[in-house]
């Protein structure tokens, strides 16, 4: 793609991020968040995208149904996808909404009893350069409440991996604790949450629509066996065994 043609692709992103920007809700709107054991929440979504080792076009994309409290999978969906726009950063969604989007269509039209209730996302929410990460937008697309969560840290707004970003890390003493992760502005654009008392690198938390961090952050932490909340654990198993399984030659 040429220079000129990037830009122009860059500048429509941005307009239709900033035009979905303005449909995020960063508060809880459903009954069950506001439980303490978020009694009425039945079924946990997870969504992701496994590539072969070496080619960033063809991959699986992956859903799983989860119920919930127990975390046993009820749905799983993979489908081999052809992504066709280019990786930008900060412009991820672009590539891989699309995609996510048509796995939760399926699943309404198919067997409308298994939609879930939230979906995760192994990716980030609020907690990005133009606060709007892949969470929010196949949260605002679906309708969906969404909760974004990266390995990573995403150095940006002001929040860097500096010395007192470590030391917070460390103070993390048990699964459930957290802190936040702050923008120069004073807005708190996520939090980094230690899910489970077997791992002390944390996780990135953030809104994706249709509810606040601190639940967020609450029900993320009730999801974890390991590091990784089941949910997106499930989805990047499952994908990656669709993979190992179809294209066995590959190197995934």
């Amino acid at each position: 793609m040429s220079a000129p043609l990037a830009e122009e692709l860059v500048k429509q992103w941005e307009s239709e991020q900033a035009r979905l920007r303005l449909q995020l809700v960063e508060e809880d709107t459903e009954a069950w968040q506001s439980s303490a054991d978020f009694s009425g929440l039945d079924r946990v979504g997870g969504v992701d995208l496994s590539f072969i080792k070496g080619d960033d076009v063809n991959a699986c994309a992956q859903l799983v149904v989860l119920s919930y409290p127990d975390l046993e999978v009820v749905y799983s969906d993979s489908q081999m996808v052809t992504l066709t726009a280019p990786y930008v950063a900060g412009f991820l969604a672009f590539r891989e909404t699309p995609f996510l989007l048509e796995a939760l269509q399926r699943l309404e039209r198919n067997q409308p009893s298994l939609m879930p209730q939230v979906v995760f996302v192994d990716g980030n929410g609020l907690f990005h350069y133009r606060e709007f990460g892949l969470a929010c937008h196949l949260g605002v697309l679906s309708g969906l409440p969404c909760v974004g969560v990266a390995k990573n840290l995403l150095q940006v707004q002001g929040v860097q991996k500096s010395e007192e970003h470590q030391s917070q890390i460390a103070a993390l003493q048990r699964g459930g604790d957290s802190f936040p992760l702050t923008a120069a502005s004073g807005k708190v654009l996520g939090k980094a949450l230690r899910s489970s008392d077997k791992s002390s690198k944390p996780v990135y938390v953030s809104v994706g629509h249709k509810i606040s961090v601190d639940t967020a952050v609450r029900l993320t932490h009730s999801c974890c066996h390991y590091r990784v909340p089941e949910p997106i654990r499930q989805a990047d198993c499952r994908s990656r065994e669709y993979l190992r399984i179809h294209f066995p030659a590959a190197d995934t």
